[in-house]
């Protein structure tokens, strides 16, 4: 299977990880980020135990496929509540540690999937 890099599948492009964050596309470093095939912006995450609907609100509009939520170091579950409320929005819940999660999310986009992800910071 050939995995598609580029921007075929549209979104932002995980090129790597340094010691500060993601390294998004050419330039771009961010500690944590919430990411949509549109769009990286900059994440300033709750602890994972009050990750709610709101604080990933900016990724859930339009309604993505499911949503990769990549918790920091190590894999932690996100809270049952926020997954209960967008499963009952159509949505699927991935959690991953978070550089499982970028690495999905490169294969994911390449497949021009409609996804979604927040990344918590690599040492959370």
């Amino acid at each position: 299977m050939k995995i598609n890099r580029e921007r075929d599948g549209g979104g932002p492009i995980i090129r790597g990880f340094t010691r500060t964050g993601f390294r998004l596309d050419e330039e771009t470093v961010l500690e944590a980020a919430l990411l949509t095939i549109r769009e990286a912006r900059a994440w300033s995450p709750p602890p994972l135990t009050a990750l709610d609907e709101g604080a990933l609100a900016a990724i859930l509009e339009p309604a993505p496929e499911f949503v990769l939520i990549g918790t920091g170091a190590n894999l932690a579950r996100p809270p049952r509540a926020l997954v209960d409320a967008l499963e009952a929005r159509g949505m699927g819940v991935e959690p991953m540690d978070s550089r499982a999660a970028a690495r999905a999310w490169g294969v994911l986009r390449s497949e021009g999937r409609e996804i979604a992800a927040a990344l918590y910071p690599l040492e959370a």
